[in-house]
């Protein structure tokens, strides 16, 4: 593995964030209205080893932020100059909307989505592998990791990886699809790591086979629940890792129950020093650029060329592009292609701007049992996410078990621009850090806890 990109440096000092009390975690009372998957089954590139599925759980039943309605953008029609002054306007309606960020909860049935790619061989293999759970950026698809997968499939890690989790917040995807009826104005970040732990603590199963399971998953038993919220899994070493938007709410979930993780490997993630001026350093044009986003095409082949004319997807990889016209896309009622998350709800996510500070106090007091791995922009001229120069800080917020790395061809997208350079370092992580792991004396001791 390669040395760290980033020396420890002395210590240093931030500014005092509130740190929130989270809500409780626990899913929606049955019985529940079970919707069905909302895209067919599809099969990825990299077939052989490895099978896909595609399965629903219920979001966390209590939501940090109430149900409001989304501000109305100006159509297209409308002259440019009143279009963009609308389009601030919209912009500032949502900052208006957030209130107190301490609440109680509001009640609400919310769907999370989820592919599972599984060894088709484990049953064969005699030992246990890892889990890996991948968290996407703001905007994009479940599936745009697949490209990462495939070039990780094809890497020396692959042999000691069992099975693949690839999560999908309620506003991304084929979730937004099953969500859109309770499309609010309000988000917060919070709920995106209650989701995810939601998921940790009562639904993903408790052993890992090759064969199927159902679409929906079935909740494990409280007692089950109750052993992980102790010891974390019994049969199970999980590696989460979270890119951007994903990296900030998988390293929070972390954070609320380090017991269910081995390791982080966070992928550029917002999460951002708090210093003099804090509240103000996030670039208030992220969910301005969102509000004015392109959503529909005539096909998409169309929404593919128009894509690879721009200069914000000409540096991703072909594969990716590909993978995000199939997956991101979906077919509109007035026909022709859209994409599945609307601009309006991108913004929302943008428009949250206390989760990414809150998190960096969390993790300066991580459990350091929990390795941690910063994987960072390394392309010249890529910009830094929160106050320039903090980078070297920030990946030593926990100092005790962490490693930092660069991505030399990739800015913020890392997955989308440097999918092999990003699977290369990810493989070498999993066989030089995690590997030496995985004992099968360790899993059994862990199972008679």
């Amino acid at each position: 593995m390669k040395p760290n990109a980033y020396p420890q440096p002395s210590s240093f000092t931030w500014s005092p964030v509130e740190v929130r009390r989270v809500l409780p975690i626990y899913p929606p009372p049955e019985p529940l209205d079970r919707p069905n998957l909302p895209s067919p089954p599809r099969q990825p590139s990299f077939t052989g080893r490895w099978n896909l599925s595609t399965h629903l759980i219920p979001a966390c039943y209590l939501r940090t932020t109430r149900p409001t309605p989304e501000p109305v953008l100006p159509p297209q029609h409308v002259p440019k100059d009143e279009r963009k002054r609308l389009l601030v306007q919209a912009r500032w309606e949502l900052e208006e909307l957030r209130t107190s960020r301490v609440t109680d909860g509001y009640p609400q049935v919310l769907w999370n989505c989820l592919n599972r790619y599984v060894r088709t061989d484990i049953g064969e293999r005699g030992r246990p592998g890892l889990t890996l759970a991948f968290h996407h950026a703001n905007g994009f698809p479940k599936e745009i990791f697949e490209p990462t997968l495939e070039d990780l499939f094809n890497s020396p890690a692959a042999d000691i990886i069992d099975e693949v989790w690839v999560w999908e917040s309620i506003q991304h995807g084929d979730a937004a699809l099953l969500n859109a009826s309770s499309n609010s104005g309000l988000f917060d970040w919070h709920d995106n790591a209650r989701d995810i732990t939601n998921f940790l603590l009562h639904f993903m199963p408790t052993t890992v086979s090759s064969g199927p399971l159902q679409t929906h998953l079935p909740r494990v038993s409280a007692r089950e629940t109750a052993r992980r919220i102790r010891s974390g899994f019994s049969q199970r070493k999980l590696v989460a890792i979270g890119h951007s938007y994903g990296g900030c709410t998988s390293a929070l979930a972390a954070t609320l129950y380090p017991e269910l993780f081995t390791a982080i490997y966070l992928i550029d993630p917002v999460i951002l020093v708090p210093d003099f001026g804090w509240g103000e350093t996030r670039p208030s044009n992220l969910a301005l650029g969102a509000l004015s986003r392109r959503t529909s095409w005539p096909s998409r082949a169309a929404a593919l060329a128009s894509f690879q004319a721009s200069p914000f997807f000409a540096i991703w990889d072909p594969r990716v592009l590909q993978i995000y016209v199939e997956c991101g896309l979906t077919e509109s009622s007035t026909g022709g292609v859209r994409l599945k998350m609307s601009g309006v709800q991108e913004a929302v996510v943008f428009a949250e701007e206390h989760s990414e500070y809150e998190t960096f106090c969390r993790l300066a007091d991580l459990d350091p049992r929990v390795a941690l791995r910063w994987v960072m922009p390394g392309r010249p001229g890529a910009p830094e996410l929160g106050v320039p120069g903090k980078t070297p800080l920030k990946v030593w917020v926990r100092r005790k078990n962490s490693t930092n790395t660069r991505i030399r061809g990739g800015g913020h997208l890392i997955p989308q621009e440097a999918p092999q350079e990003l699977a290369d370092d990810l493989s070498d992580y999993l066989r030089c850090a995690i590997a030496p792991l995985l004992t099968i004396e360790d899993t059994f001791s862990r199972a008679n806890l």
